[in-house]
């Protein structure tokens, strides 16, 4: 994933969101990388020494990333710590159509405008 500012990026990635950073160092061209641990997966984060614009949504017809999901154990509990926080809001809490994957969802919007979805695992996903 490339970002605008990593120190943005970390904080809201691992200081919102509760990711682990694992690394992050500067590459001999100035590109700044980040390993941030999802407890099942890794986002590897990159910061071009001169910023990055600010991302665009891809259509519905487009190949391409639509959003990234993290899980939560109460989706409405985090909701509600981002927007107090100003995160920027896309979608409120409400229940998910795939209901035999996930009870709630809600989206918000990352620092650089990339779509987080977050996810309440349905009764029947825990474990």
């Amino acid at each position: 994933m490339t970002v605008s500012d990593m120190d943005r990026t970390v904080d809201f990635y691992c200081g919102l969101l509760g990711l682990s950073l694992v690394l992050r160092k500067t590459m001999a061209n100035g590109m700044q990388v980040a390993f941030l641990d999802a407890g099942g997966g890794m986002l590897e984060v990159f910061a071009p020494p001169g910023g990055a614009s600010t991302a665009v949504d891809v259509p519905d017809d487009t190949a391409g990333v639509r959003h990234l999901t993290f899980c939560f154990d109460n989706v409405e509990e985090t909701f509600a710590r981002l927007e107090q926080a100003g995160v920027e809001i896309k979608e409120r809490p409400r229940f998910a159509v795939h209901s035999e994957m996930l009870n709630k969802i809600a989206f918000v919007r990352d620092p650089d405008g990339i779509i987080v979805e977050l996810a309440e695992r349905s009764q029947s996903r825990r474990g």
